[in-house]
């Protein structure tokens, strides 16, 4: 950070300490709600969340090579391949819009196509099985339908958008990579099936240890939640056999060292992103942010382009911990907000948030950052608009 840049944040943050009115009890209560958000997130979020995809990222950036990275999702990958998979790739990861990032970094800066990364960065959090299954119980099959439906159409149609806007920087990249043959596999740390076998015990670990408690204690995804430590301490236990058979301890330090890195470059960026979302908007929920709830129903009530248009604004800065976007769409639908919105919103809010996206500019960078969103944006309203017409 330039000497400028560093005197304008401290003016900033003078200015704001100078004129916040602390006084004013909306004001308390939205300072009071940023913290309580920031420990919501510490508790639910980061331990069994982010920490076991932070390290699925460090495996990801030493023990894969890039050779085989460049194979299923680089430039010349086949696209229906590399697509197809990032489409899906959320029913099996079930992750939020923050805990995706670790692994989006992870294969972008192995060469991962930018079309391909940026489909597995929607779809991550957008296309979980549970979520739908909920959206379709509590708001209707419809709904629920139109969801699952837009999720896997958006991912697909925002990576090879973004592939298109970006063909020439991507050109360029494909163009430092030549020299690797995606076909050869001698530079894997591992045989293939090892290399699955060791990073799918990693996502297995990540999926059951943040399974979410469901509202209903009933059900086959009850059960789970009741059994998900006995599953996860025997997976431990199988990556620790792994880890000891076959790494050596340099390579074991080269995984804790590319995984530290992530962490102090994502890490950041969340914390201030979820601080600034309490601040705003307050916890789920909830109606202690600087910004009323009012105003976000006034905003999206109706089926108007308008309104589609502003429920995905809002959603693309809200933050929401998985499965909380169902209940605060419930409670919108019943102040007013049109089907429409309501979808609009389901398809923009877990796929972006504020901590989201300053962690995508750090790897993206500003441009591909703001055309990422827009384009996130722009599809969510059309869908909105078209679902509210047929409603």
């Amino acid at each position: 950070m330039s000497n400028r840049a560093k005197l304008l944040l401290i003016t900033v943050v003078f200015l704001v300490a100078y004129f916040i009115p602390l006084q004013h009890p909306r004001v308390q209560s939205a300072i009071a709600d940023m913290f309580v958000m920031m420990q919501d997130y510490a508790q639910k979020h980061v331990l069994f969340c982010l920490v076991p995809a932070f390290f699925i990222a460090g495996a990801i950036a030493v023990f894969i090579s890039q050779a085989a990275v460049l194979k299923y999702f680089g430039p010349q990958a086949n696209r229906i391949l590399s697509y197809g998979v990032a489409s899906v790739s959320g029913t099996i990861l079930a992750v939020c819009s923050c805990t995706v990032l670790p692994l989006f970094a992870g294969i972008y800066k192995r060469g991962a196509g930018i079309g391909p990364a940026c489909c597995f960065l929607y779809s991550g959090p957008a296309i979980n099985i549970l979520a739908i299954i909920l959206t379709a119980r509590v708001l209707g099959f419809e709904l629920g339908l139109a969801r699952a439906i837009g999720a896997v159409i958006f991912a697909i149609v925002t990576g090879l958008l973004m592939a298109y806007f970006f063909r020439a920087s991507e050109a360029e990249r494909a163009a430092n990579t030549a020299g690797f043959d995606p076909s050869a596999s001698q530079d894997d740390t591992l045989p293939l099936p090892k290399m699955a076998s060791y990073v799918g015990v990693m996502v297995l670990i990540l999926i059951f240890a943040a399974w979410a408690r469901p509202e209903q204690q009933a059900g086959l995804w009850w059960s789970v939640y009741q059994i998900k430590w006995f599953i996860v301490f025997p997976l431990l236990a199988v990556l620790g056999l792994m880890l000891w058979r076959w790494f050596t301890s340099e390579q074991i330090g080269e995984w804790v060292a590319a995984t530290e890195g992530f962490v102090l470059q994502i890490m950041p960026l969340l914390f201030v992103g979820v601080l600034a979302a309490g601040l705003l908007l307050g916890m789920p929920g909830t109606d202690n942010g600087l910004i009323p709830n009012e105003w976000v129903a006034r905003l999206v009530g109706g089926n108007s382009i308008w309104a589609n248009l502003g429920a995905s604004v809002v959603a693309a800065f809200m933050y929401f911990a998985t499965l909380t976007e169902v209940p605060i769409v419930q409670s919108l639908l019943g102040s007013g907000m049109g089907r429409g919105p309501a979808l609009a919103l389901l398809l923009a809010g877990p796929a972006l948030s504020l901590p989201n996206m300053l962690v995508i500019h750090s790897v993206l960078g500003t441009r591909r950052t703001v055309v990422f969103v827009v384009i996130i944006v722009v599809l969510s309203t059309i869908a909105g608009v078209v679902f509210g017409s047929l409603s």
